[in-house]
């Protein structure tokens, strides 16, 4: 193939981050331009340490900007759109996260057709999928199956219309006379080294005596490694610049998954940091059931007090059914179109986490000691 260069969006965060470390290793990539609204100075400092040949190009940028991104995306191959907010929990403004997730996606689908970007590969969600209900149980499910969320809220709303204008998009002409060819990639929860996620759970933890808050003890989820998670959007890539595979993975989404056991959010959590002194949450919890209805009755509140104040709810219905449903994928269609295998096996991926969140208890436990005394 011949040299190429790729735009990521959202490069500064949780798996961008390891979309890059990964791209520094690509033959005849020539130019990696890294794209976020703001870059922490360490993020900074790691991409102009990277240890390659390859050109990083830095661009700090709002996505809503549609000038700014058709400049970012001139002489462009391939764009890696990660950028987006992610939140389930009600506290972002939902048209900030409309805008984001959804305008934003349109706005960069644009500037690669008047830039003519031949190649878009969107990190969406399993969230696009469902779960509709807590009581939904699919396992090992498949892309042939439809399963599509139902939910109005701002997160899975806004990416699974996101997606849909992906694929929409694909096989759109570009200023060039050439066409888009785009494809989508729906991880499962995605765990590792540097997870928002799971740094909040410990630091919670850290502050209640080691005993990790429950996020979902009655679901079964797949939960996959960040680092396969990269390395599917690396694969992705490489197929849409290959002739002889683009023509089955255009237009196309896939789920990402892995070989991590199925198991709750709680076990995940309790798995990756039991080897610092961390315990679950033994005490009882309020039935499925009724959290749900709960939710329902904090949701009205919220809505009946929204002219007045924003109230925002503890937990809600969208949360409840993430946290209650059996809802796992099968990755075969990602291994037979894109050659996806897992860079890193469970045992791999546990061990690096582990570490990490052991770095995680040293610093913070510092910080704690030192606000104690």
């Amino acid at each position: 193939m011949p040299g190429w260069s790729c735009l990521v969006t959202g490069a500064g965060g949780f798996w961008g981050q390891r979309i890059i470390q990964l791209l520094v290793q690509e033959e005849d990539l020539e130019e990696i331009r890294v794209l976020d609204k703001v870059f922490r100075p360490e993020t900074r400092k790691e991409f102009f340490n990277l240890e390659t040949s390859i050109k990083v190009t830095v661009l700090e940028g709002d996505i809503l900007d549609t000038q700014y991104l058709r400049r970012a995306c001139q002489g462009i191959s391939v764009v890696i759109h990660t950028a987006a907010i992610i939140d389930v929990t009600g506290v972002i403004p939902r048209q900030t996260i409309l805008d984001v997730n959804l305008k934003g996606t349109q706005n960069l689908l644009e500037a690669c057709i008047q830039a003519s970007v031949p190649a878009f590969i969107f990190s969406s969600s399993v969230d696009v999928a469902g779960p509709n209900s807590y009581k939904e149980i699919v396992l090992n499910g498949h892309e042939e199956e439809c399963h599509e969320s139902t939910w109005s809220d701002p997160y899975p709303y806004s990416k699974k219309m996101a997606e849909k204008a992906v694929l929409a998009a694909n096989g759109s002409m570009i200023k060039n006379g050439g066409t888009l060819q785009t494809c989508a990639l729906r991880p499962m929860c995605i765990y590792g080294e540097r997870s928002p996620l799971i740094s909040n759970i410990i630091i919670m933890a850290l502050k209640h005596k080691g005993i990790l808050r429950s996020f979902g003890k009655f679901n079964t989820a797949n939960p996959v490694y960040v680092g396969n998670v990269a390395w599917a959007h690396i694969l992705a890539a490489r197929g849409l610049r290959d002739p002889n595979k683009s023509p089955n993975i255009q237009g196309e989404f896939y789920y990402i998954s892995d070989d991590t056991p199925h198991q709750s959010f709680d076990d995940i959590s309790y798995t990756l940091s039991k080897e610092w002194g961390f315990c679950l949450d033994s005490s009882w919890s309020l039935p499925v059931p009724l959290l749900y209805w709960l939710a329902f009755l904090l949701e009205t509140v919220s809505f009946l007090l929204s002219p007045i104040y924003r109230f925002i709810p503890p937990f809600n219905r969208h949360l409840v059914t993430l946290s209650g449903s059996t809802f796992t994928f099968s990755y075969k269609k990602a291994q037979r179109d894109l050659g996806y295998e897992p860079l890193a096996s469970w045992e791999e991926a546990k061990q690096k986490t582990s570490e990490w969140i052991g770095t995680l208890v040293e610093q913070h436990r510092e910080t704690l000691d030192t606000k104690s005394q």
